[in-house]
């Protein structure tokens, strides 16, 4: 199980190597503290752009929060590119300290040293897309001057891409819509046309045409019992005339006058017969053109829809795009310009004494248990008894040599009394005391 195996052990491992612990201690927070103030300085400082919502409200307030969102994340993507930062880097002389630097680092570098933060508005409702109020726009470096012009840098770079991504939407929103009504029209206009062609093609089969199409047939068929009747009484005549023995003058030119007027009455029948096939076809042919016809007119009816929903989507556009020429719509203002910080903001060195000093700790208690480990020895009846099964008659304490005490007799009485006290002393208040001491010797090295 090992030397340590009760709190008494520890204690009394932490008394035997309190030298070793003790100095191991204080190099590990010296060498934490030179570390710490080694470390870089940094400065930071920021910029605010203020989301000013339109001052003549066309759209919904919350599709206008999500578009502003939108547009904040996509010039966030375009001002982090590799062509802007490089570009950066040049127009301000960034890095120029650490010239060993390759421009992947410096670029990196700037990348991380800059910083997005959207602020949500407070009116905003609980569900939906989030409206942003503002941004603010971080940059931390090791100069102040140049912190403070990367800040105000982007912040300009968010300004003019903003207005000229509104600017570029709207017009382009305004020509689409443009275009789209004008299409939608023009379809209408040559689907009217091939309406007009069907009835005019087809007027003898159109829906409303059906009864006086019956009509009609009705009284032809009554012409052709008129024709057949006034032909049935020129045969009766004929066949009489014939079956005369002797036919006079008068009935040779009467029987004329019957093939005349029978010829007449052939060619009536057959112009009423043709009338009255073509009625037939007619009507036969109007289910066919009044489906078609119904076709074009859904058509018609669906882009008569799409016709109304551009017109109202088109003057929405031409409203955005005045207010975007009077400069009355969603636009981003500077609220405050980044400023050149007077104190450095730190560079972790705070963090880096205190975890140095938290490492010396444990570093110093793993030496000594090492130690402890290479040199092992049964120091106390109680560990005799456990190690050993052996319980001691007696138990010498240490003999101090003959002349040891001679020049530090204060020392010798302090110490067996300290540990007297720590070992008599609650095990959580121990603990908790030795951890506090640490803490307040790092933060008084770093102060």
């Amino acid at each position: 199980m090992g030397p340590i195996q009760t709190i008494d052990d520890l204690l009394g491992l932490v008394f035997r190597r309190r030298w070793l612990i003790a100095a191991v201690i204080v190099v590990g927070m010296i060498l934490s503290v030179i570390a710490g103030l080694s470390r870089p300085k940094v400065y930071e400082t920021g910029a605010v752009i203020q989301v000013q919502t339109p001052i003549v409200g066309v759209e919904d307030a919350a599709a206008v929060g999500a578009r502003a969102a939108q547009t904040l994340q996509m010039i966030e993507q375009r001002l982090t590119t590799r062509e802007n930062l490089i570009a950066m880097i040049e127009r301000h002389s960034l890095f120029s300290e650490a010239p060993g630097l390759s421009v992947d680092q410096k670029v990196a570098a700037l990348r991380a040293s800059i910083g997005f933060q959207s602020v949500a508005s407070a009116d905003q409702p609980g569900f939906g897309a989030q409206r942003v109020s503002a941004l603010i726009i971080t940059a931390r470096l090791g100069d102040g001057d140049k912190a403070a012009r990367v800040a105000n840098d982007l912040a300009q770079g968010v300004l003019d891409m903003s207005s000229a991504r509104q600017a570029s939407r709207a017009q382009e929103t305004y020509r689409f819509y443009v275009g789209e009504d004008r299409r939608i029209r023009d379809q209408m206009a040559a689907l009217e046309a091939q309406i007009a062609d069907v009835r005019n093609s087809n007027a003898e089969a159109l829906p409303g045409s059906a009864e006086s199409s019956r009509s009609a047939l009705t009284d032809l068929a009554a012409d052709l019992r008129e024709l057949d009747q006034s032909r049935a009484a020129l045969e009766g005549e004929r066949t009489a005339i014939e079956r005369k023995q002797t036919l006079r003058e008068t009935d040779r030119r009467r029987l004329e006058e019957i093939a005349s007027a029978t010829a007449v009455l052939d060619t009536q029948r057959d112009a009423l017969l043709a009338q009255r096939d073509a009625l037939n076809a007619n009507l036969a042919r109007q289910p066919s053109v009044e489906q078609e016809l119904a076709g074009f007119e859904r058509q018609l009816t669906q882009l008569r829809a799409q016709s109304d929903v551009v017109t109202a989507r088109l003057a929405e556009a031409e409203s955005n795009l005045r207010l975007e020429e009077l400069q009355q719509g969603e636009h981003f203002t500077l609220l405050e310009r980044a400023i050149i910080p007077e104190f450095a903001s730190g560079g972790g060195g705070k963090k880096v004494a205190v975890l140095g000093a938290i490492a010396s700790a444990g570093l110093a208690l793993g030496l000594a248990f090492l130690l402890d480990l290479v040199y092992p020895a049964i120091r106390t009846s109680a560990q005799m008894e456990r190690e050993l099964d052996l319980r001691p008659v007696v138990a010498i304490p240490e003999i101090p040599f003959r002349n040891s005490g001679k020049r530090w007799p204060r020392l010798q009485t302090v110490g067996p009394k300290l540990a007297e006290a720590v070992r008599d002393a609650p095990k959580p208040v121990v603990f908790l005391g030795g951890a506090a001491l640490f803490l307040l010797a790092a933060a008084a090295a770093m102060a």
